[in-house]
């Protein structure tokens, strides 16, 4: 009858009901933690979701069950009954209809919270991201950084004259080897012009024999002789 079929209905409600998983404690108190919200809201979402669908399990049991009823009552000639059980039937099709209207709801504000949290993850990071660059810009201003390079010119020019200030020669008598080769042809010139200004002859006549002088000595002294006459 339909007083049956609304308590079955209510005793399926009552222990669907049962089976609730408690909410998660408010976490609103904790300085408003947005992350422990967002958590909290989560895992309310799915256990609703899981809630549902306990729920429509239980309908679609008791749907089969309803089904068969009105099999067998058809089969006994009780068209009546067959008609009540039938009828409880479209009740219970009605609320699982419900059922998945509701878990769509659910599940489209799962995936919209969800991607808002990591969109609100993703833009402090990028918050975050801008306030270093900005940090890391104050430290490097574009002033300090053109000092900078105008210091390293100055010290990089001023390097170059030392280094060529230690290449530099130190003797005092190197000159230039031009100034060097036009002296040498003024002197050759003057001494053609003039003979009695040229050189003296290297004299070759023997050197005088020196007393008290060793064998080894007389030897060097004629090497000697000798490489002055050649």
């Amino acid at each position: 009858t339909r007083v049956e079929c609304n308590r079955m209905k209510l005793f399926g409600r009552k222990k669907d009901s049962l089976k609730r998983p408690s909410a998660v404690p408010n976490t609103s108190n904790n300085n408003g933690n947005s992350n422990a919200m967002i958590a909290n809201t989560v895992l309310n979402l799915r256990g609703s979701i899981a809630t549902q669908e306990k729920r429509e399990q239980h309908l679609e049991k008791k749907i089969e069950q309803l089904t068969a009823e009105a099999k067998a009552k058809m089969t006994n000639k009780d068209k009546k009954g067959a008609l009540s059980s039938l009828r409880c039937k479209k009740l219970h099709e009605a609320e699982i209809d419900k059922i998945a209207n509701i878990k769509i709801t659910l599940e489209t504000q799962l995936v919209k919270i969800t991607a808002a949290a990591g969109d609100a993850t993703t833009v402090k990071t990028m918050e975050e991201a801008r306030n270093a660059m900005k940090a890391i810009r104050e430290d490097t201003d574009i002033d300090k950084v053109d000092d900078l390079m105008d210091a390293i010119k100055e010290e990089m020019e001023i390097a170059d004259e030392i280094s060529n200030s230690l290449a530099q020669p130190i003797d005092p008598l190197l000159a230039d080897d031009d100034v060097l080769l036009a002296e040498l042809l003024e002197m050759e010139e003057d001494n053609v012009e003039d003979p009695g200004c040229s050189l003296p002859d290297v004299p070759r006549n023997e050197l005088p024999a020196i007393p008290n002088v060793t064998k080894e000595e007389e030897e060097e002294l004629k090497q000697l002789e000798a490489e002055s006459a050649g």
